[in-house]
Order: structure tokens, then C-alpha cells, then sequence
């Protein structure tokens, strides 16, 4: 615990360095609809916090953990069958590349004329942008195995079930962690994209909202939401690894 905290000394002291000069910027600039201070946040964030916490959070928040496990699922899927078929690899693994290359607030608006403002909308949008992650994280850990291990157990008569279980799974666990606190805060991004562009609640929408009324406290304070809660899942996750990958723990 004493070294966790020494080790985040540093970063602790650059954020309220960094927050000491937004709030000297921002009381030089005197402009709030422009760059509110952080004070002017965090009272926006009090006086806001009935329809932040109560409405828009639960809204993004189901977007997001809705996206983030068909994400999870179909990445983990894909990863899979390209690592046990080459011939699977070289034909999906340039698609999986090329679908990164297509900008998210350009498919945005045409998955919300094609569903609507339903949550389906928002959904994809959180797809597009997690799977690749977890996807070529995930794959990359399976091909990191070394072959001389895996034709070892072959000698010894394991099947490729066992040859994964045994082997590729547990070395690609730390790979999947990886993955997976890449593409929470990227799950929560693309959530709030989606609802940015079309929706009736979240706080993507929210931000929005607060925009037409040249309220830039009120624009800062669901980001702020946003983040805190991203940095929560990401600690929560990094906590879990700790139990479940013992030896990368113990370093």
C-alpha cells in the first residue's frame, strides 16, 4: 500500500499543479461560457448532480457495459479463430485494420437514422471503437506463445483444447487485462459520442445540451463524471488482474 501511494506521488502532485493553472487561467480569462475554473465545475457538478447521477450516468452507463460485452464477446471470438486458422487471419485481420480507419462521428449519424434514437445506435458506435483492442490484444497474446512449447505438449499427445487451456490461456490473460483497460475508457468515449450526435439522455447528451445554452461549466461537468468513472473501472480492473494473474502481481 505505502508503495502504491509513493508511486503515485508524482502524477498526484503534476494534476494539481496542472489544476492550480486552469484555475489561475481561467480567473485571468474571465470568460465561464469559454473556460470555467475548476471550482466553477465542481459547483456546477453539485448543483447538477440530481439529473447527472440519477438519469444521464445510468443511461451512458448501460450504453457502455452493453457495448463493452459485445465487444468482449465477439473480439475474444475473433481473436480465437484467427489465432487456431491462418487462412481466417489473413482474410479478417486487414478488415479488422481497415474498420479503424473509418471515422467514428462519420457512422454515427447514419446508425442513428438506422435505429433511431434507441440505444441500438449507441451501441454500435461503442462496438466499433472497443473490439479492435481487445481483438489484436487478445490475438497478439495468442501468437506470443513460443512454438517450442506448443509442439512439446504435442509430443506428449495434448490436444489443441488442452494445448489452449494449459498454455495460451493462462499467457493470455495479462494480454486480455491490457485489452480490456484500453477499451473501458474507449467504451465510455464511444458512448458518449454516440449520444453526443443522437439521443435523448446520457451525458454525452447532456454535454450537448449545456453547449446551446453557453454553459461551460455545465459542458465540463459530465466530462468530469465520465472520467472519474473511467478511472474507477480501470482501478477496479487493474485489482482483479492482481488476483487473477498472481505473478504479474507480485512484481
Amino acid at each position: 500500500m505505502k508503495n502504491t501511494c509513493k508511486n503515485q506521488l508524482p502524477a498526484l502532485i503534476v494534476v494539481f499543479a496542472l489544476l492550480i493553472l486552469w484555475q489561475m487561467g481561467a480567473m485571468h480569462m474571465n470568460a465561464a461560457y469559454i473556460l470555467p475554473s475548476p471550482t466553477q465545475i465542481l459547483q456546477k457538478l453539485w448543483e447538477l448532480r440530481v439529473p447527472l447521477f440519477t438519469a444521464h450516468l445510468p443511461a451512458t452507463m448501460q450504453v457502455t457495459l452493453i457495448g463493452l460485452a459485445i465487444s468482449i464477446v465477439f473480439g475474444l471470438a475473433l481473436a480465437i479463430l484467427m489465432d487456431a486458422y491462418p487462412a481466417v487471419s489473413r482474410a479478417i485481420y486487414p478488415i479488422v485494420i481497415t474498420s479503424q480507419t473509418i471515422p467514428t462521428t462519420a457512422l454515427a449519424p447514419l446508425f442513428v437514422l438506422w435505429f433511431g434514437y434507441s440505444i441500438w445506435s449507441k451501441v454500435l458506435v461503442t462496438v466499433l471503437i472497443t473490439f479492435f483492442p481487445i481483438t489484436i490484444t487478445v490475438y497478439d497474446g495468442l501468437r506470443s506463445v513460443r512454438v517450442e512449447m506448443i509442439e512439446l505438449l504435442e509430443t506428449y499427445g495434448a490436444s489443441r483444447i488442452q494445448i489452449f487451456r494449459k498454455l495460451k490461456l493462462p499467457a493470455t490473460l495479462p494480454y486480455f487485462f491490457s485489452a480490456l483497460k484500453m477499451a473501458v475508457p474507449m467504451s465510455i468515449v464511444g458512448a458518449a459520442i454516440g449520444e453526443w450526435l443522437g439521443a435523448q439522455a446520457g451525458l454525452g447528451y447532456f454535454s450537448r445540451r449545456m453547449i446551446t445554452q453557453l454553459d461551460g461549466a455545465g459542458v465540463f461537468a459530465p466530462i468530469v463524471v465520465l472520467s472519474a468513472v473511467a478511472i474507477l473501472l480501470v482501478a477496479i480492473l487493474a485489482l482483479i488482474e492482481k488476483k487473477v494473474v498472481r505473478w504479474r502481481g507480485e512484481q
